[in-house]
């Protein structure tokens, strides 16, 4: 006889609250967007809706390629640098790339409060502080994942794969430290040729 109450499955793993509440964000984001387009469209005209719109295309469309720029002319610089043997030195202006290239991309999405987002990310003062909230929230996550019951697996991947190869094989070690007869004496050929 049951209650009419069920009990959670212990095998199926809980949602996310993300997972759960972004595409329920999503869809009053894209509400919200339409919404106010009809309210700017009806008290100026369509004419001045679409200039909006095709103003914020444009804006975007400029300060992401600025970003780009700016962020492959640091490139080219570290390695350079990298390449006369000089360490790089961190560079002020080279942080806020990424926050203007989204904030040129949300400018590029149409729609006023995407675009008024994006006008935010462009303000200095705003990327810093988005810049160190995101930081922190990375470092408090991958705190946390290495706490977890795959920490291990994490921190043996850092450790493991620093150049992304992994070669499986088994290391015999020979105890009484002598030469078998037929092992090569002297230089070892290439491995490839």
């Amino acid at each position: 006889m049951t209650t009419g109450t069920q009990t959670p499955n212990p095998a199926r793993p809980r949602r996310s609250r993300l997972r759960t509440l972004l595409p329920l964000g999503v869809a009053v984001w894209l509400v919200l967007e339409i919404w106010l387009l009809t309210v700017v469209a009806g008290a100026a005209n369509g004419l001045v809706g679409l200039l909006v719109l095709l103003a914020g295309l444009a804006l975007g469309s400029v300060v992401v390629k600025r970003a780009g720029r700016r962020a492959f002319k640091n490139l080219a610089e570290t390695l350079q640098q990298q390449q006369d043997g000089v360490p790089a030195e961190p560079r002020p202006n080279s942080e806020g790339n990424g926050l203007m290239m989204l904030g040129g991309l949300l400018l590029i999405i149409p729609g006023l409060l995407s675009d008024a987002v994006g006008l935010l990310l462009l303000v200095p003062p705003v990327q810093k502080a988005v810049s160190r909230y995101a930081e922190r929230t990375l470092e408090r996550k991958l705190r946390e994942a290495t706490r977890g019951p795959l920490g291990d697996a994490f921190r043996q991947a850092r450790i493991h794969r620093p150049d992304g190869k992994v070669v499986q094989g088994e290391v015999i070690r020979d105890e009484t430290g002598a030469v078998p007869d037929d092992f090569p004496q002297g230089p070892r050929p290439p491995l490839s040729r």
